[in-house]
């Protein structure tokens, strides 16, 4: 008979264009887990869906959310929109014994390690700020401007993950697979051994 796998809230945080999506998608899939949805008040951008990539929403009802309690965690990004953690789903999981993957930034990870201390936090690393600078880039997503300002906040935000005590572990994505082998290595490991047979 096989054992079921306690409750885990894993955090995946790490600077835009690092590759955490991939990573994500992964580790849900192999663990059978459940990847939190954010809310946010920005517009979707091209091939995003609403319930999928995130739950878009205007700022009035962002509001409400927060004045009801209804966030794990949230904040405003880039001093523009705003992102949030919908705290009921993330409680269903846990007590349905399941991993819940939330992929949010530091300042969130910071707020969700104060509720529940018991999160597993992992942070992806770049090789190097320039290998950062070619994946943003590559993704043609931004003009030049808002690319040197995102990789400034990437800078920011590394040092600050490094030194705040809130990651349990550091993955350097220099290559993707290696790199999603050693994040399920460390939550196989976080688990234990009755979660190996949640992965066949």
């Amino acid at each position: 008979m096989e054992q079921s796998s306690p409750g885990l809230l894993l955090v995946v945080s790490g600077p835009s264009g690092v590759g955490k999506t991939s990573i994500v998608h992964e580790v849900v899939r192999r663990f059978r887990g459940e990847f939190s949805v954010s809310a946010t008040t920005r517009a979707a951008g091209p091939g995003e869906v609403d319930g999928r990539d995130y739950h878009f929403i205007d700022q009035t009802r962002f509001q409400r959310m927060i004045d009801a309690h209804e966030f794990l965690e949230y904040a405003q990004v880039f001093g523009r929109s705003w992102y949030g953690t919908p705290r009921a789903p993330v409680l269903a999981a846990l007590a349905a014994g399941r991993v819940i993957v939330l992929d949010i930034d530091v300042q969130g990870a910071e707020q969700v390690r104060a509720s529940h201390p018991g999160m597993f936090g992992i942070f992806i690393l770049p090789p190097s700020e320039e290998d950062l600078l070619v994946r943003l880039r590559a993704r043609a997503r931004e003009d030049e401007a808002a690319i040197e300002r995102r990789l400034a906040e990437s800078t920011h935000e590394i040092a600050r993950a490094r030194s705040d005590g809130t990651f349990d572990a550091f993955v350097v994505n220099d290559d993707l697979g290696r790199c999603i082998e050693k994040v399920c290595e460390l939550l196989v490991s976080r688990l234990g051994a009755g979660a190996a047979s949640t992965r066949h």
